[in-house]
């Protein structure tokens, strides 16, 4: 993969935004994500745009544009054809994954749009999963923007200020995100609990507090 992406170290400049852009779209759009992370090739962007073959500016507008858009058509396949996509060959084999992505879009809603965006595997499948839970798309369109936005100007800086050292950046940021996957699957399953004892310890307390029913007065 990283020998692949190394090649837009010698094309035009052209075609090196029309390889990124397309990367980043697909993504989510077509799941190549599970194959080919566009982070990397953002990145791989980023270096080239320290070395000024490409523009710094354009190449922010461009990835973020290409986020957006690749994860809205991710929502609007996973909306028309959702059921279809699940049993799919490609799907099956991480239907676990799957699972558990579902899991946290419905308890996270929104959130879990935005959060999605710093992981592969969750960048590849949260847009088409949205669309498949019926989430609205006037709330999945905000946290989109949201994740592409952070996610789009945080990967190209970095490859920006690495420069030559991009291949290390991107295994580092790689490795992150799988901690910052475990970590997020953690906080969330602590909340829940807290929320749960609090919510068992509520309703304790108000069964405790409840006025007991007045006897009838039959001394008269």
């Amino acid at each position: 993969m990283t020998h692949l992406l190394d090649h837009l170290l010698l094309v035009p400049p052209a075609v090196a935004y029309l390889v990124i852009g397309l990367l980043t779209f697909a993504e989510a759009a077509a799941f190549i994500g599970f194959v080919l992370p566009g982070e990397t090739a953002v990145i791989l962007g980023g270096a080239l745009a320290a070395t000024h073959r490409l523009s710094l500016p354009a190449l922010l507008v461009l990835v973020v544009t290409a986020a957006v858009v690749g994860d809205t058509v991710g929502y609007e396949v996973g909306k028309h054809a959702g059921p279809r996509l699940l049993s799919s060959r490609l799907l099956r084999r991480h239907r676990a994954r799957i699972d558990a992505a579902r899991d946290v879009l419905r308890r996270r809603g929104g959130a879990a749009v935005l959060i999605g965006r710093f992981t592969a595997f969750l960048r590849a499948v949260t847009p088409a999963l949205a669309g498949l839970s019926r989430m609205p798309y006037r709330t999945f369109l905000p946290y989109n923007a949201a994740g592409a936005l952070l996610w789009g100007v945080g990967a190209t800086l970095l490859g920006y200020f690495a420069g030559a050292s991009y291949q290390r950046v991107v295994q580092a940021v790689g490795r992150g995100s799988a901690g910052l996957l475990v970590l997020l699957v953690l906080v969330g399953a602590a909340v829940w609990h807290r929320r749960r004892v609090r919510r068992a310890g509520r309703g304790s307390s108000e069964s405790r507090q409840a006025p007991r029913p007045e006897q009838p007065d039959i001394s008269r």
